[in-house]
């Protein structure tokens, strides 16, 4: 392996760390909105706040005839329209239908708390790799002095 392929790996190691990080930065951004609107009745667009979902992909490259990933990219975000809004009576709020029923979002709090989670730990594991290559960056610069 030449210093050239052994350079480049190590920053491909970092750039796929990067990629992570801003991945996982951008899923806990829509987390929180979707916390945020967990109660949300009523929206510009008319309806009950949509809960957001993250789509994910993976950085891919041909290299050498063969496919390698190079990390991960968030793509889009879209709605979840999988999920059933919920319906609860209460006649005396102000977004109650004539049958005194209220449409809440599709956001169940506890699966975002969990997800969250995962979330974080995804971005701490990739934060940790990312320190560990610069670790070994500078410790590659200490032999060569």
């Amino acid at each position: 392996m030449s210093e050239s392929n052994g350079t480049s790996g190590f920053f491909t190691g970092m750039r796929i760390c990067a990629s992570g990080l801003t991945a996982e930065r951008q899923r806990m951004d829509v987390i929180a909105e979707n916390l945020a609107n967990a109660r949300t009745t009523r929206t510009a667009d008319g309806g009950p706040y949509r809960r957001k979902v993250v789509l994910f992909e993976p950085l891919l490259q041909e290299v050498e005839g063969e496919q390698r990933t190079l990390g991960v990219r968030a793509t889009s975000v879209g709605l979840d329209n999988a999920t059933d809004f919920e319906r609860v009576l209460d006649p005396g709020h102000p977004d109650a239908g004539p049958d005194g029923m209220v449409t809440y979002p599709n956001v169940n709090t506890v699966m975002e708390m969990a997800d969250l989670i995962t979330s974080m730990r995804a971005y701490e594991a990739n934060l940790t790799a990312q320190e560990n290559f610069v670790r070994m960056a500078e410790r590659a610069l200490d032999l060569l002095r």
